[in-house]
């Protein structure tokens, strides 16, 4: 899988709760910095993104994908999804993300946000 398809692919499984998906497209040394805290691993942030996020009723809407061999950037916004998901939603927040690939995994996450 190219970088950029992989980038699509982790958002596709935060975005569907699919956590065996997330955690085959991260590498076991997956690290996350963002605004809020730093996750150290890939179990770490798995069990996050599955048993104490916030808000699980998002979905993220890219408007960019830029992918090289060994590093991607992506920006977009998280939208509330709701029950009823019409394509319409608030905006939550903007998100630029710069990963870091390693054996065909994302192993580093530098998350900004406004």
């Amino acid at each position: 899988m190219d970088a950029a398809a992989l980038v699509r692919r982790y958002y596709d499984a935060l975005d569907e709760h699919d956590y065996d998906a997330l955690e085959a497209v991260l590498a076991p040394e997956f690290v996350q910095h963002r605004p809020d805290r730093t996750f150290e691993d890939r179990e770490s942030f798995v069990r996050f993104m599955r048993e104490e996020r916030p808000n699980p009723d998002t979905r993220h809407e890219l408007e960019d994908v830029i992918a090289g061999d060994d590093r991607a950037a992506a920006r977009g916004r998280v939208v509330e999804a709701g029950e009823r998901d019409d394509g319409d939603g608030t905006v939550l927040f903007e998100f630029a993300d710069f990963f870091d690939l390693a054996d065909g995994r994302l192993a580093r996450l530098e998350t900004y946000s406004r």
